[in-house]
């Protein structure tokens, strides 16, 4: 038990974290109408407090980031007073919070915001499956490119977010820029066709990441900061020729923060695009000096190896932990998992599927 990597305590930039298993951020759907954490929410983050690291499930920091069914906002003043209740729950089981902020771009859709287009970098539509509405599935729009002058608003919208986050006691934040959402549309050359100074060359699509990460690193120190990227996924339509160079080149912009860690989807279980190879920790680690987590299809085995090799020094788990609240005491003694959750489950809107699968003594009981 003592002698696995992956259970080993972290001193993550100053903050003492107990192991390296992270809950890696899941989109979930409990925070009903008004988007407002809850008790249900509280208790499955609790259950999941002995990870060494709890990312929330993605969070929006605007009406105008919606764009999926009852996911919780961080808003308002009732946004703020839920998650206050939620993280003090959480600090009481023991563990340690970030909440991720999130803006869903073009991946939103036109029911969440009275008619309007949602706003993108450019008005590229996602081809392929359809946005999550409150009246079921349906075609994706083409977003409305945002003007120039409307993005300082939007960079604010993630200051007064991260505002209320530290506010609500959270111990950090990451900034969601993966997974085809708003910032990585920014990033990719697939998704910003931009000719104005966010737009046109790598260093120009960093702009608003950068604009973005300063701002919160106005609120929380850069050492109580993360940022998730995607560098090798499809989802949401996404992959770029020049991903290596794109991503290379932000690792080395967030470098220069000293963040709490960079976040990168470097599993391919899920799909990768075909413009080259997969970019892995490795290829991360040499051009960012700060701690390194790693997440995507992810076993107990593979994330032992990966720190062992000194290619991360964090693990973020998010099906395995879905279906096995107890996941960390499960790693260290070498119990089975629970069978996975459905995935008409994942994004359902009450207790069944979310806080209700037994921890390994439960199900011994039982048995």
């Amino acid at each position: 038990m003592a002698t696995s990597p992956l259970l080993q305590p972290l001193d993550l930039q100053g903050l003492p974290l107990n192991n390296r298993v992270v809950l890696a951020p899941l989109t979930r759907a409990r925070a009903g109408e008004e988007r407002i954490p809850n008790d249900l929410m509280a208790e499955y983050y609790v259950q999941r407090s002995g990870a060494g690291l709890i990312v929330t499930e993605a969070t929006t920091i605007s009406p105008q980031a919606n764009g999926w069914t009852q996911s919780p906002g961080i808003y308002t003043d009732e946004h703020e007073a839920g998650w206050r209740k939620l993280v003090a729950k959480v600090h009481d089981a023991g563990g340690v919070i970030f909440n991720q902020l999130w803006h869903m771009g073009r991946s939103s859709h036109s029911s969440y915001h009275d008619g309007s287009l949602p706003v993108a970098p450019s008005a590229i539509k996602i081809e392929g499956d359809a946005a999550r509405t409150p009246s079921g599935k349906l075609p994706y729009e083409t977003p409305r490119a945002v003007e120039t002058e409307e993005i300082p608003g939007i960079v604010a919208d993630y200051r007064r977010a991260a505002q209320r986050a530290r506010d609500a006691g959270f111990d950090g934040v990451e900034v969601h820029a993966a997974n085809g959402y708003l910032i990585d549309q920014f990033l990719q050359s697939k998704t910003n066709h931009r000719t104005d100074q966010y737009g046109s060359s790598v260093e120009n699509r960093l702009r608003f990441l950068e604009e973005v990460v300063t701002a919160v690193t106005e609120v929380f120190p850069a050492n109580r900061v993360g940022v998730r990227l995607s560098p090798n996924g499809v989802y949401n339509d996404m992959g770029s020729p020049d991903y290596r160079e794109q991503f290379t080149a932000a690792a080395k912009l967030l470098d220069r923060f000293g963040l709490a860690y960079l976040h990168v989807v470097d599993g391919v279980d899920r799909g990768a695009h075909d413009f080259g190879p997969p970019m892995t920790l490795a290829d991360f680690r040499e051009v960012f000096s700060g701690p390194l987590m790693g997440n995507s299809g992810y076993t107990k085995e593979t994330a032992e190896a990966a720190i062992a090799r000194g290619d991360a020094d964090l693990i973020s788990f998010g099906r395995p932990f879905i279906a096995t609240p107890d996941l960390v005491e499960r790693f260290a003694n070498g119990w089975p998992l629970n069978p996975p959750a459905e995935i008409a489950d994942y994004y359902s809107h009450d207790a069944e599927g979310y806080i209700d699968f037994p921890t390994y003594a439960e199900a011994q009981q039982v048995a």
